[in-house]
This record gives C-alpha cells, sequence and structure tokens, in this order.
C-alpha cells in the first residue's frame, strides 16, 4: 500500500501535532478527520475523546480499520491508572483483528517468565522467502499499529516476525511482564519456539537500542536495522546536566520530589508515568532508574560484529542525529556500518520518518535486497 507523503501542521502544540502525523503516516487514518481533531484538541482530556468519539463513529459507518486506529490513538495517551487504558487496549485488539481478518498474519505467543510474549507473523510473499526479520517497537508500542511496516517487507518477499517483549502490549497488559533493558532475553525465547538459526532485526524507536543490544549477544543476528538508535539517553544532556544528575540520583528522596515538580508540565508527566508503568515502577525515581538504564555501557556496542543501518531525521526531537553519529562511533567492530539521516525537504526529517514513512521502508529494503545481492 502507499503510504501518505507530508509532514503536517494538525497543531500548534508539537507533542500534539507528531502524534497526529504518526496516526496519519502509518496510513490507516483520515487526513480530514485528524486535521478536525488537531483544531479541537486543547489538552490531554480533548485528545483522548475526541478519538475515542471519532472510533465510534467509525464504527458506526464500518470503517474498522480507522476505527481500530483511533482506538489506539485514545489508549496511547490514556493514563495507567485510568481503568479505561485496559478497556480501549481490548477494545482496539478485537477491533483491529475485525478489520484485518484477512490480511494474511498470523498470530502466535511465546512462552516467557509465566507469560506470554504476542507474536504477529507475516509469511514472506511473491516468490521464496529472502530472509527472515525480527521485528519490534519501542518504549509503549503495540505491533499492531506498525502494521503497515511488517506488511510491506512481507510483499517484498520477507518473513516477519513482529513480537511484543516484556513491557509492551500484550506482554504488559495480559500478561503482567514489565520491561527488561537486556532485549536478548524474550528475543532469544522466540527464536528458540520457531527454530530461526538466521534473521535480521529491526528495532523501530527506542527498539533501536534494543536491536543492537541483542545483536551484541545473541549470533544468530546477522544483520541489524536500528530506526533510529538511542546509543545513550545521557548523550543529550549538557556537561553540567549529567554532573546534576549524577550527584543527585543518590538522593533518592530528593531526586523524587524535584522529578514530580517537573510532572507539572504535560508531556513530561506522560513520560514519567508511561515508564512507571512498563517497568513496574511506583515512584517517579523508578523511571529515571529506567531511562539511565539504556546507556552505551549496558548497550555493548564493541560486541557487534553483525552488518547494521542506522536510520534517523535531521529534525528527531526524540532521538537526534548525534545519537547516530555516537552510535555510529562506538560500532569499531561491526562488519560494515551504514548511515541515513533524512531531511526536511523528503518530509522525513522527524521521528522513525513519520510524514513519509514509506521512503524509510524503501531505503531498509533496498538495503537488504543490495546485501543479498552481494552475498549471492
Amino acid at each position: 500500500m502507499a503510504l501518505p507523503v507530508g509532514y503536517h501542521d494538525f497543531h500548534s502544540n508539537p507533542f500534539f501535532n507528531y502524534q497526529l502525523n504518526r496516526w496519519y503516516s502509518l496510513g490507516f487514518t483520515k487526513f480530514e478527520e485528524i486535521e478536525e481533531a488537531g483544531k479541537r484538541i486543547r489538552n490531554q482530556k480533548d485528545y483522548i475523546e475526541i478519538f475515542i468519539n471519532l472510533a465510534e463513529k467509525a464504527i458506526s459507518e464500518k470503517r474498522m480499520r480507522n476505527a481500530a486506529f483511533y482506538l489506539r490513538a485514545a489508549e496511547f495517551l490514556i493514563p495507567p491508572n485510568d481503568a479505561r487504558k485496559k478497556e480501549i487496549y481490548d477494545r482496539f485488539i478485537e477491533t483491529f483483528d475485525k478489520a484485518f481478518w484477512l490480511a494474511g498474519f498470523i498470530r502466535h505467543e511465546v512462552d516467557f517468565n509465566g507469560g506470554k510474549l504476542p507474536v504477529m507473523y507475516f509469511p514472506a510473499q511473491g516468490g521464496p522467502r529472502k530472509d527472515t526479520l525480527v521485528c519490534f517497537g519501542g518504549f509503549d508500542s503495540l505491533i499492531e499499529e506498525f502494521y503497515s511496516i511488517w506488511d510491506h517487507f512481507s510483499r517484498n518477499g520477507y518473513e516477519v516476525y513482529a513480537f511484543e517483549g516484556p513491557g509492551q502490549g500484550g506482554a504488559l497488559r495480559n500478561h503482567g511482564l514489565t520491561f527488561q533493558h537486556n532485549w536478548e532475553v524474550p528475543l532469544r525465547a522466540l527464536l528458540d519456539h520457531f527454530q530461526i538459526n538466521r534473521c535480521t532485526v529491526l528495532g523501530v524507536s527506542m527498539g533501536g537500542y534494543w536491536a543492537i543490544r541483542a545483536a551484541a549477544f545473541e549470533k544468530r543476528i546477522t544483520r541489524v536495522i536500528a530506526f533510529p538508535p538511542v546509543y545513550d539517553w545521557m548523550e543529550l544532556a549538557s556537561d553540567f546536566n549529567k554532573r546534576l544528575v549524577n550527584k543527585l540520583m543518590p538522593y533518592r528522596g530528593l531526586m523524587n520530589f524535584l522529578i514530580k515538580l517537573k510532572m507539572k508540565i504535560p508531556v513530561l508527566k506522560h513520560a514519567v508515568e508511561q515508564a512507571m508503568y512498563i517497568s513496574g515502577g511506583k515512584k517517579p525515581i523508578e523511571a529515571v532508574d529506567w531511562m539511565l538504564g539504556m546507556n552505551s555501557d549496558f548497550l555493548h556496542s564493541g560486541l557487534v560484529f553483525q552488518k547494521v543501518l542506522l536510520l534517523t531525521g535531521e529534525n528527531d526531537a526524540f532521538q537526534p542525529p548525534v545519537l547516530l553519529e555516537k552510535q555510529k562511533e562506538a560500532l569499531k567492530h561491526a562488519r560494515s556500518v551504514q548511515t541515513r539521516i533524512f531531511k526536511k525537504e523528503e518530509q522525513a526529517d522527524q521521528h522513525c520518518q513519520m510524514g513519509n514513512l514509506g521512503l524509510a521502508l524503501d531505503e531498509i529494503l533496498h538495503w537488504l535486497n543490495y546485501d543479498r545481492l552481494k552475498q549471492s
């Protein structure tokens, strides 16, 4: 399917504007409805109610694919302590499966730590299988929302196993599995379950960190795509702030108090609450522990010997090019490292190339296909 092109001014608030562009760029919402939502959203409460109402309208008009993505849009910003979060998540999954029941993917679950890891399997289409891709999102993403990504590679000859690890989607909501940064462990469970001996891993958003980490310790991975890389969150802080955090972290009570003050800013409040939710934390400082856990030492970039593709946008507000450059420098033993920084004139300069996702997918596909040709 052809994905929309264009990063639009749906909202004056950059965070809301990114989310609105995100849902539009993934290909299953209507431009005029997203545009109208942007005019009416004033705060988080408005955002949630507007998208729930859009979902109800789409269901009444039997536009199930639109409805599913509107439900996911609402669920994304519903606070973890709101009972509607699980209710809307369940409705999203039910609606998604109704909307995509002829789409050709198969659902599986992999046993892990007393729970289950949800998996969507997309068989290779259009001829012999070219390779196996093992894919995942980041932070609090759901595998279903990236359907257009998985489907794109499936239609171009790659079999795709998209899974949710601990702290994500149904692994957290249905099985209580909280996050862990040593991503090679849940990934290994998936490889063992499906008896996969060779694969390429693709990590979307924060998943780019876990893809690199997994490749350092799981050698059944032959190629790595970080879309984009994180490397180390503290690389975005000034030297002063780095020193300040190092001095304050041992004073847990004070640090917790300071984080609570910062949580008066809605975007930071959402990020901290979500990090607590996915990691099982009870206090705001535990969300900071979780973020600081994504550091360059734990990543072990020096143990990555595979071929690597790093992607980002020049104006990525979450994972900017400085992190890509740091990650590239750290991959000293990789067989090869290729980078791509997308530009504003390509409409692909934002996080995960929302605005021109199709261009990024074609870039990844070109890299995969070219590497196969070189080996043949």
